[in-house]
């Protein structure tokens, strides 16, 4: 395809749909553009930024006619920070556009003409998430924390998250104020030199207890003490302030070395009626809210009586294992990770669980074994990573079948896909239902209730 346009060109386009991150998207002459900032039933003017061969960028120099749905953005870092993506679509405009998103993505790239319900969207979308990352920098005017612009490893400096907890906000507005005074540099990602490279921040809405985990580049932090005086003043509920020590050149967070500094080691946090034990290193969802609404989901879509055998694919920490555990007979979950599997046995025993039963290893392997050893499930529940279940997993639900497939998914696409092959595979979708999992972003969760025909 030819670009009908090239760089620099003023158009005046009409905006049809959002991309998955969240760009507006117009097509001239069929040759489609991405336009951040512009919402779906817009007419716009723009400047084309780039052109490639199949598409091209532009920027909004003015607003026609905007949406019904167009908002002020609430955050005054929105137009920097990469975190959120749609401050500027109204709550209920973000709904409906996730719901018809799953809908035409089950269609197009699935075929799935299962019914899709409207999404599960939250009473208050602020002040969701448990758990903040906080990447500190040096910068000529002294240390700087925030997040990170869109697509880049630049600091966003900030005071306050919209969408954070007030405990998270006071690490982000007060301790880099602080780390001259307590001899704390922050850490250089391209020199390699400075200590303290991210603040974690991690809070059981249930019980009120805070975590402070301190990322350093060495194990040797001499300002600890004063670092633990400073925390404890500013977040005056935290219970458990821990070092992790990360000496790699890396952008990734933690390193392999915790140690606890004052307080607990751990924090917990109840979703429904179970109790989790939370450390610093452990997945546990960021919006317990919702994910106490999308485990529900998934228990209803389960159908248990109490007498079912249940496998929980890619069950992490076990926390859907364990909502499935209350009224399931047995409840056997694999998790490639061992450190996931050791908390889902703590978890376990925490609650008082002896129907259930962990083992560390591919899903995809684990479970054929399972059957070959007579460990066949009436429900088979699968939440994999981002890229969808493994294919040699999917053959085995087919060759095995298992009378009921509920699928936990954060990514639409990838769930039309696997959904698809399940279907070519004797089995059928019954229905869809999306959760709000992360307000203000593109990203949506869905629950799928699959069936054996």
């Amino acid at each position: 395809m030819t670009a009908p346009i090239k760089k620099n060109d003023q158009r005046t386009v009409y905006i049809e749909d959002l991309t998955h991150d969240g760009n507006g998207v117009a097509k001239i002459d069929g040759y489609p553009l991405f336009i951040a900032g512009a919402l779906p039933g817009e007419t716009v003017e723009i400047h084309v930024l780039k052109t490639l061969k199949n598409y091209g960028f532009a920027k909004v120099v003015n607003i026609i006619e905007p949406s019904l749905d167009r908002v002020d953005a609430p955050c005054q870092y929105f137009a920097q920070c990469g975190g959120c993506q749609l401050q500027h679509l109204s709550y209920e405009g973000q709904l409906k556009w996730k719901s018809s998103m799953v809908e035409n993505v089950m269609k197009r790239i699935g075929k799935i003409d299962a019914p899709v319900h409207p999404v599960k969207g939250m009473d208050n979308p602020w002040q969701y998430r448990n758990k903040a990352q906080i990447p500190f920098a040096q910068s000529e005017t002294g240390a700087i924390a925030g997040f990170y612009k869109s697509k880049s490893h630049s600091i966003v400096d900030m005071e306050r998250c919209l969408i954070q907890t007030g405990e998270a906000d006071a690490i982000l507005s007060g301790l880099k104020g602080e780390l001259a005074a307590i001899g704390v540099r922050p850490y250089n990602e391209e020199t390699h030199q400075g200590m303290l490279r991210h603040v974690v921040v991690r809070k059981g809405r249930a019980t009120n207890e805070v975590m402070v985990v301190l990322v350093t580049k060495s194990r040797k932090f001499p300002q600890a003490e004063a670092a633990v005086a400073k925390i404890r003043e500013l977040v005056p509920n935290v219970t458990s302030i821990i070092q992790n020590v990360n000496s790699e050149k890396t952008n990734v967070i933690f390193g392999n070395e915790t140690v606890t500094l004052w307080g607990k080691d751990t924090i917990e946090d109840t979703i429904g009626n179970v109790r989790f034990e939370i450390s610093a290193r452990s997945f546990y969802q960021v919006n317990p809210e919702q994910t106490e609404v999308l485990y529900k989901q998934a228990l209803d879509y389960a159908q248990l009586t109490g007498n079912e055998r249940v496998i929980d694919a890619y069950c992490g920490i076990g926390s859907i294992s364990l909502f499935l555990a209350q009224k399931a007979g047995y409840v056997m979950g694999v998790e490639i990770v061992p450190q996931a599997i050791e908390d889902a046995k703590r978890n376990a025993e925490i609650n008082g669980f002896t129907n259930t039963y962990f083992e560390a290893g591919p899903a995809e392997e684990v479970i054929p074994r399972w059957y070959k050893e007579g460990k066949e499930a009436d429900v088979l529940v699968v939440d994999p990573p981002r890229k969808g279940c493994d294919e040699a997993l999917l053959n085995t639900i087919i060759e095995q079948k298992p009378k009921r497939v509920v699928y936990v998914s954060c990514n639409p696409a990838t769930l039309a896909r696997d959904l698809r092959i399940l279907e070519d595979g004797g089995y059928k979708t019954q229905e869809v239902q999306p959760v709000d999992m992360f307000p203000h972003t593109t990203h949506v969760e869905c629950v799928a209730l699959i069936e054996l025909k």
